[in-house]
């Protein structure tokens, strides 16, 4: 069952929050704790809060602080889109739907309201959203204004528009459709709308849609004269008064707003006694234009009065008042009780609650996306601090991510450097860090390099290793660092930023070795593609491993899959598919398949098997019908380091795949291995999973 559902829409006015309504309303019949949140607001919260998280939280009464409601203003989110901090963006919403996730049974998220400019990027930010905090979605379009043919065709693009972006629509609602319209259009879109989306169509409400005379005053800035007591009046119609009293009376109807110059005071005090005759309709109130305050005496007989219509002053023409009239659109307060129980009711008469229920239910999320992905590492890593060390102190991009690291409080940290240099580093790079909460260490100069080199010594000597050549290896920071991890002093090393993978991982070799079973050590990438995130093996150790050791990798890389929560699906890699390729270099990919099915056989895994058929779907099914692996691959074990470092690079240059990795496998303790042109988001995320695999032990 989902935690979580999105309510978006493509256009403004769209009727949305009647959903919002509806669905939080339904959900507290069912849930102790239900949660609201709106990733984008329009309103700055210093200045005014926003309309729908009030409304929403004062009339349910949710527990839950307005800091915790939304994640960005409007404005803020497109600076961030025009710097190219989208990234930022969406690990934002979702580190704060994750926090509600966790206070809450359920969170009702809503999307952002198409108002002023920039629209043309709200709905990707919306659909983008849903997808990243795997929340099935109820998209709500607007009938105003639109033929059936519009209707159905915007209902369709926007299906498309979904589907497209791997996005999971659970309802249609389809607002404001004009009541002869409504049975033609259910027919059409029901024919249209598939895999179960349920379909529910509310007619017009003037009710609904037409303005208060609170909305009118905030909306023109007027100065409220008479009438607070009545400002919840509906308006439903507009006439200005410009005619003769007698005239004018014959144009008055149900909930009527008059517009009128502030000196006619016969329109006025013929307005206020119609108000009162039985023989005349409702009126709303009176605007009075030209910012004319009505005259002494016509003032003194209104102040009298025990009850006056909201009478409002403002200060523009009749004509260019008129013009923004038309203009204004009703949205739901806080404070209208009335509109707010309308809209619950309107909801429940003209959706099924209890399929709309039973679908949310049963909806089961699929996929992790690539911000997903890298919330729940940094997650997981933050569960049990380990402490990481980091070699090379003197490579910035190591400084970088290590400010990040400890500002955000993942791992405890130990650089190896002269401690002044490293300092200093920090200063000339600018980095906001607190320097006492990491451990700065010159090897040569260390308390532990005597206990290390010794250490060291006893550990290597019947290698012919000397107590002078022990002293010359650990002034050396990859043998440092590794005997750190080795006697239980650090957690876990993330180097290669400045050294190659063997100066790297030597050491381990020497004596940190291997887990036990286990004869080599192997290496993964987690590529994560726009869509989903996969598994790449070995693509930055082994140059050519037999069928034995690729069966072994295989095997390594499915525990790591799972370690890291996906579900490990083996796709065997070679140039042919099943048996139609032969050859030495195919024979070795067939061979490797059998030893993972005798070694492992609770294990998904095919071989040998083309990339396209492994990854894509429709090909999968052409050339390897019956395959549980074909098309759905998640772990991908390649032949040999020559193709799989090429494809993991040209995967993640063509595709703007992040590659996180290598991450190093089999070894008794996480040591992994940099990229000599690693950027700070990799040493960042190797050092992440790093902690994860320290964890684990």
């Amino acid at each position: 069952m989902t935690k979580t559902i999105f309510i978006a829409t493509a256009e403004p006015y769209s009727g949305k929050s009647i959903v919002a309504l509806g669905i939080v309303n339904m959900l507290l019949g069912k849930a102790r704790k239900v949660g609201y949140f709106k990733p984008l607001i329009n309103e700055d919260p210093k200045e005014k809060k926003d309309a729908d998280i009030e409304m929403i939280v004062n009339y349910f009464g949710l527990p839950i602080a307005y800091d915790d409601t939304y994640a960005f203003t409007r404005q803020k989110a497109m600076r961030q889109m025009e710097t190219e901090k989208r990234g930022d963006l969406i690990d934002t919403v979702i580190r704060k739907v994750k926090m509600l996730e966790e206070t809450y049974d359920f969170t009702v998220i809503e999307g952002s309201d198409f108002l002023g400019e920039g629209t043309a990027f709200e709905f990707e930010t919306n659909a983008t959203i849903a997808k990243n905090v795997n929340a099935p979605v109820v998209f709500v379009v607007s009938g105003e204004s639109k033929s059936t043919a519009q209707l159905v065709n915007t209902v369709s693009t926007v299906m498309r528009n979904f589907k497209s972006r791997d996005v999971q629509v659970l309802a249609v609602v389809v607002n404001k459709v004009k009541k002869e319209m409504v049975e033609d259009v259910r027919e059409l879109l029901t024919s249209q709308l598939v895999n179960g989306t349920i379909l529910s169509i509310i007619p017009e409400d003037k009710n609904l849609q037409n303005p208060t005379m609170k909305e009118i005053t905030e909306q023109l800035g007027g100065k409220l004269l008479f009438g607070e007591d009545q400002l919840n009046n509906q308006v439903d119609v507009m006439i200005t008064g410009a005619m003769h009293l007698p005239h004018f009376l014959d144009h008055i109807s149900e909930n009527v707003l008059i517009v009128t110059p502030g000196d006619r005071g016969d329109i006025i005090i013929g307005a206020l006694q119609a108000g009162q005759s039985h023989n005349y309709p409702k009126i709303a109130g009176v605007v009075l234009t030209a910012g004319i305050t009505p005259e002494p005496p016509v003032m003194r007989l209104l102040e009298g009065l025990p009850s006056v219509l909201p009478i409002v002053s403002v200060k523009e023409g009749t004509f260019q008042t008129s013009a923004k009239l038309g203009t204004i659109r009703s949205r739901i307060s806080a404070d209208n009780t009335k509109k707010i129980q309308l809209a619950i009711s309107t909801f429940e008469k003209y959706v099924d609650v209890n399929k709309l229920d039973e679908k949310i239910i049963t909806f089961k999320p699929e996929g992790i996306t690539p911000h997903m992905f890298q919330y729940q590492l940094t997650k997981r890593a933050k569960r049990k601090t380990q402490h990481i060390v980091l070699p090379e102190g003197n490579d910035d991009r190591i400084l970088k991510a290590a400010a990040r690291l400890v500002n955000q409080e993942i791992v405890e940290l130990t650089i190896l450097g002269k401690p002044a240099e490293v300092t200093a580093s920090f200063k000339r790079l600018g980095l906001t860090v607190d320097l006492s909460r990491i451990h700065i260490i010159d090897p040569a100069t260390s308390e532990q390099y005597d206990d290390y080199v010794n250490t060291l010594y006893e550990l290597r000597k019947s290698k012919n290793l000397t107590m002078e050549m022990a002293r010359d290896l650990m002034t050396d920071v990859s043998y440092f660092g590794t005997m750190m991890v080795y006697k239980g002093q650090a957690d876990g090393m993330v180097s290669g930023a400045v050294h190659t993978t063997q100066h790297t991982i030597r050491p381990a070799l020497q004596f940190v070795k291997t887990k036990p079973g286990i004869s080599i050590v192997s290496s993964v990438f987690f590529m994560c593609l726009p869509d989903r995130v996969s598994v790449f093996g070995d693509c930055a150790v082994n140059p050519d491993p037999t069928a034995e050791q690729l069966a072994e990798i295989a095997i390594s890389s499915a525990a790591s899959s799972l370690a890291f929560g996906i579900e490990p699906r083996i796709a065997m890699l070679s140039y042919s598919s099943g048996s139609s390729g032969e050859g030495a270099d195919v024979d070795k990919v067939r061979k490797a398949t059998e030893i993972v099915k005798q070694k492992r056989p609770d294990l998904k895994v095919e071989g040998p098997i083309q990339y396209d058929a492994a990854v894509d779907p429709v090909v999968g099914k052409q050339k390897m019908p019956g395959s549980e692996v074909a098309g759905q691959a998640s772990v991908l074990i390649f032949p040999d380091l020559n193709t799989g470092n090429n494809t993991y690079k040209a995967v993640q240059r063509e595709t703007g795949a992040l590659a996180i990795g290598p991450m190093l496998q089999g070894l008794n303790k996480p040591i992994n291995d940099l990229s000599r042109g690693c950027t700070v988001d990799d040493i960042f995320n190797t050092v992440i999973i790093t902690a994860i695999q320290a964890q684990e032990k």
